[in-house]
Protein backbone atom coordinates (compact mmCIF):
# COMPACT_ATOMS: atom_id res chain seq x y z
CA UNK A 1 0.00 0.00 0.00
CA UNK A 2 1.46 3.32 -1.06
CA UNK A 3 1.07 6.18 1.34
CA UNK A 4 -0.79 9.15 -0.18
CA UNK A 5 -2.36 10.94 2.74
CA UNK A 6 -3.49 10.05 6.22
CA UNK A 7 -6.08 12.44 7.64
CA UNK A 8 -6.84 9.76 10.27
CA UNK A 9 -4.05 8.64 12.57
CA UNK A 10 -4.14 5.15 14.09
CA UNK A 11 -5.65 6.27 17.40
CA UNK A 12 -8.26 8.36 15.57
CA UNK A 13 -9.36 5.35 13.53
CA UNK A 14 -9.68 3.31 16.73
CA UNK A 15 -11.76 6.03 18.39
CA UNK A 16 -13.95 6.50 15.31
CA UNK A 17 -14.66 2.76 15.10
CA UNK A 18 -15.49 2.61 18.80
CA UNK A 19 -17.88 5.59 18.80
CA UNK A 20 -19.39 5.90 15.31
CA UNK A 21 -22.27 3.42 15.56
CA UNK A 22 -22.59 3.18 19.33
CA UNK A 23 -25.83 5.15 19.76
CA UNK A 24 -29.25 3.56 19.28
CA UNK A 25 -30.16 5.79 16.32
CA UNK A 26 -26.92 4.96 14.54
CA UNK A 27 -27.34 1.23 15.20
CA UNK A 28 -30.76 1.46 13.55
CA UNK A 29 -29.21 3.27 10.56
CA UNK A 30 -26.47 0.65 10.29
CA UNK A 31 -28.96 -2.23 10.36
CA UNK A 32 -31.09 -0.59 7.66
CA UNK A 33 -28.06 0.06 5.45
CA UNK A 34 -26.85 -3.51 5.83
CA UNK A 35 -30.30 -4.84 4.91
CA UNK A 36 -30.60 -2.76 1.72
CA UNK A 37 -27.04 -3.54 0.65
CA UNK A 38 -27.55 -7.27 1.20
CA UNK A 39 -30.56 -7.20 -1.15
CA UNK A 40 -28.58 -5.39 -3.82
CA UNK A 41 -25.57 -7.69 -3.55
CA UNK A 42 -27.73 -10.80 -3.72
CA UNK A 43 -29.15 -9.45 -6.98
CA UNK A 44 -25.83 -8.74 -8.69
CA UNK A 45 -23.32 -11.26 -7.37
CA UNK A 46 -24.20 -14.30 -9.47
CA UNK A 47 -20.61 -14.03 -10.63
CA UNK A 48 -18.04 -13.62 -7.89
CA UNK A 49 -15.08 -11.30 -8.07
CA UNK A 50 -13.45 -8.21 -6.62
CA UNK A 51 -15.40 -5.45 -4.88
CA UNK A 52 -13.83 -2.02 -4.53
CA UNK A 53 -14.90 -0.65 -1.14
CA UNK A 54 -14.27 3.11 -1.33
CA UNK A 55 -14.03 4.74 1.09
CA UNK A 56 -13.55 1.57 3.12
CA UNK A 57 -13.27 3.35 6.47
CA UNK A 58 -12.54 0.82 9.18
CA UNK A 59 -14.13 -2.02 7.18
CA UNK A 60 -17.76 -1.83 8.31
CA UNK A 61 -18.97 -3.68 5.22
CA UNK A 62 -16.12 -6.18 4.79
CA UNK A 63 -18.08 -9.04 6.37
CA UNK A 64 -21.13 -8.39 4.18
CA UNK A 65 -19.05 -8.36 1.00
CA UNK A 66 -17.33 -11.60 2.00
CA UNK A 67 -20.65 -13.27 2.77
CA UNK A 68 -21.78 -12.53 -0.80
CA UNK A 69 -18.70 -14.20 -2.23
CA UNK A 70 -16.89 -10.98 -3.08
CA UNK A 71 -13.29 -10.17 -2.23
CA UNK A 72 -13.03 -6.63 -0.85
CA UNK A 73 -10.29 -4.34 -2.07
CA UNK A 74 -10.16 -1.69 0.65
CA UNK A 75 -9.46 1.82 -0.59
CA UNK A 76 -9.38 5.07 1.37
CA UNK A 77 -7.45 8.32 1.56
CA UNK A 78 -6.22 7.24 5.00
CA UNK A 79 -3.50 4.61 5.29
CA UNK A 80 -4.64 3.67 8.79
CA UNK A 81 -8.26 3.24 7.64
CA UNK A 82 -7.13 0.86 4.89
CA UNK A 83 -4.94 -1.05 7.32
CA UNK A 84 -7.79 -1.44 9.82
CA UNK A 85 -10.26 -2.53 7.11
CA UNK A 86 -7.83 -5.22 6.01
CA UNK A 87 -7.43 -6.39 9.60
CA UNK A 88 -11.20 -6.72 10.03
CA UNK A 89 -11.54 -9.48 7.41
CA UNK A 90 -11.62 -12.08 10.17
CA UNK A 91 -10.32 -15.55 9.43
CA UNK A 92 -8.68 -14.46 6.20
CA UNK A 93 -4.91 -14.64 5.85
CA UNK A 94 -3.29 -11.23 5.50
CA UNK A 95 -1.75 -12.33 2.18
CA UNK A 96 -5.29 -12.70 0.80
CA UNK A 97 -6.30 -9.13 1.62
CA UNK A 98 -5.76 -6.23 -0.72
CA UNK A 99 -5.79 -2.52 -0.08
CA UNK A 100 -4.81 0.77 -1.67
CA UNK A 101 -4.44 4.33 -0.42
CA UNK A 102 -5.81 6.82 -2.94
CA UNK A 103 -7.55 10.16 -3.28
CA UNK A 104 -10.54 9.44 -5.54
CA UNK A 105 -10.67 13.10 -6.59
CA UNK A 106 -7.33 12.56 -8.33
CA UNK A 107 -8.32 9.30 -10.01
CA UNK A 108 -8.25 5.61 -9.13
CA UNK A 109 -5.04 3.56 -9.49
CA UNK A 110 -6.78 0.56 -11.08
CA UNK A 111 -7.15 -0.88 -14.56
CA UNK A 112 -10.38 -0.61 -16.53
CA UNK A 113 -13.11 -3.11 -15.69
CA UNK A 114 -11.27 -4.91 -12.90
CA UNK A 115 -14.04 -4.88 -10.26
CA UNK A 116 -17.29 -6.83 -10.25
CA UNK A 117 -18.85 -4.01 -8.24
CA UNK A 118 -17.87 -0.60 -6.90
CA UNK A 119 -19.14 -0.16 -3.37
CA UNK A 120 -19.24 3.44 -2.12
CA UNK A 121 -21.19 4.27 1.00
CA UNK A 122 -21.34 7.61 2.83
CA UNK A 123 -18.96 9.37 0.47
CA UNK A 124 -20.95 11.04 -2.29
CA UNK A 125 -22.70 13.53 0.00
CA UNK A 126 -19.30 14.92 1.04
CA UNK A 127 -18.61 16.00 -2.56
CA UNK A 128 -19.97 19.52 -2.84
CA UNK A 129 -18.63 20.31 -6.33
CA UNK A 130 -20.42 18.84 -9.35
CA UNK A 131 -17.11 18.50 -11.19
CA UNK A 132 -15.71 16.26 -8.45
CA UNK A 133 -18.84 14.10 -8.36
CA UNK A 134 -18.99 13.57 -12.12
CA UNK A 135 -15.25 12.83 -12.32
CA UNK A 136 -15.47 10.19 -9.59
CA UNK A 137 -18.60 8.65 -11.11
CA UNK A 138 -16.74 8.28 -14.40
CA UNK A 139 -13.85 6.65 -12.57
CA UNK A 140 -16.28 4.24 -10.90
CA UNK A 141 -17.76 3.40 -14.30
CA UNK A 142 -14.29 2.93 -15.80
CA UNK A 143 -12.96 0.45 -13.24
CA UNK A 144 -16.23 -1.48 -12.84
CA UNK A 145 -17.20 -4.48 -14.95
CA UNK A 146 -20.80 -3.41 -14.69
CA UNK A 147 -22.13 -2.49 -11.25
CA UNK A 148 -21.90 0.47 -8.88
CA UNK A 149 -23.60 0.66 -5.48
CA UNK A 150 -23.46 4.07 -3.82
CA UNK A 151 -25.32 6.21 -1.36
CA UNK A 152 -26.26 9.84 -1.84
CA UNK A 153 -28.40 12.41 -0.06
CA UNK A 154 -31.50 13.59 -1.92
CA UNK A 155 -33.13 16.88 -0.94
CA UNK A 156 -35.45 16.28 2.00
CA UNK A 157 -36.62 19.42 3.75
CA UNK A 158 -37.50 17.70 7.04
CA UNK A 159 -34.02 16.19 7.29
CA UNK A 160 -32.45 19.48 6.18
CA UNK A 161 -34.19 21.40 8.97
CA UNK A 162 -33.14 18.72 11.45
CA UNK A 163 -29.49 19.09 10.43
CA UNK A 164 -29.69 22.88 10.64
CA UNK A 165 -30.97 22.62 14.20
CA UNK A 166 -28.20 20.16 15.07
CA UNK A 167 -25.59 22.57 13.70
CA UNK A 168 -26.83 25.29 16.04
CA UNK A 169 -26.16 22.95 18.95
CA UNK A 170 -23.03 21.33 17.56
CA UNK A 171 -20.96 23.85 15.65
CA UNK A 172 -18.69 21.11 14.24
CA UNK A 173 -21.53 19.16 12.62
CA UNK A 174 -20.51 18.07 9.13
CA UNK A 175 -22.13 19.86 6.22
CA UNK A 176 -23.48 17.55 3.54
CA UNK A 177 -24.54 17.98 -0.06
CA UNK A 178 -28.14 17.16 -0.84
CA UNK A 179 -29.02 16.66 -4.50
CA UNK A 180 -32.25 17.10 -6.36
CA UNK A 181 -33.49 13.91 -8.00
CA UNK A 182 -32.87 15.49 -11.40
CA UNK A 183 -29.30 16.43 -10.50
CA UNK A 184 -28.39 12.89 -9.50
CA UNK A 185 -30.01 11.47 -12.64
CA UNK A 186 -28.05 13.89 -14.83
CA UNK A 187 -24.72 13.15 -13.17
CA UNK A 188 -24.97 9.37 -13.40
CA UNK A 189 -26.12 9.72 -17.01
CA UNK A 190 -22.98 11.70 -17.82
CA UNK A 191 -20.89 8.90 -16.30
CA UNK A 192 -22.49 6.26 -18.52
CA UNK A 193 -24.53 4.74 -15.70
CA UNK A 194 -28.22 4.12 -15.32
CA UNK A 195 -30.28 3.41 -12.18
CA UNK A 196 -31.59 -0.11 -11.65
CA UNK A 197 -33.07 0.60 -8.22
CA UNK A 198 -32.91 3.40 -5.65
CA UNK A 199 -34.09 2.88 -2.07
CA UNK A 200 -34.61 5.57 0.55
CA UNK A 201 -33.06 4.77 3.92
CA UNK A 202 -36.18 5.95 5.77
CA UNK A 203 -38.72 7.38 3.34
CA UNK A 204 -39.82 10.90 4.21
CA UNK A 205 -37.60 11.08 7.28
CA UNK A 206 -34.02 10.78 6.05
CA UNK A 207 -32.22 12.16 3.01
CA UNK A 208 -29.95 9.18 2.42
CA UNK A 209 -30.71 6.97 -0.58
CA UNK A 210 -28.83 3.90 -1.75
CA UNK A 211 -28.62 3.37 -5.51
CA UNK A 212 -27.89 0.28 -7.56
CA UNK A 213 -26.41 1.46 -10.87
CA UNK A 214 -25.32 -0.39 -13.98
CA UNK A 215 -23.01 0.59 -16.81
CA UNK A 216 -24.92 1.26 -20.00
CA UNK A 217 -22.38 -0.81 -21.94
CA UNK A 218 -23.47 -3.87 -19.91
CA UNK A 219 -27.22 -3.59 -20.30
CA UNK A 220 -27.49 -6.42 -22.83
CA UNK A 221 -25.98 -9.14 -20.66
CA UNK A 222 -24.65 -10.28 -17.34
CA UNK A 223 -21.65 -8.43 -15.99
Amino acid sequence: MNKVSEPFQKHEVEEYERKRYRGLDQRIVDAREQSILKKFLEQITKKKGLALDLPCGYGRFSKLLRQQGLKPVNCDISFHMVKRACEKSGGIASSDIEGAVANAKQGLPFKDGVFQVIFSLRFFHHLHEKQARTFILKEFSRVSKGWVVLSFYQVNFLHKIQRQLRRKVNKSSTRIKMLLEEEFAEEIEQAGLRPVRIISLFKGLHSQHIALLKKKSNLQGES
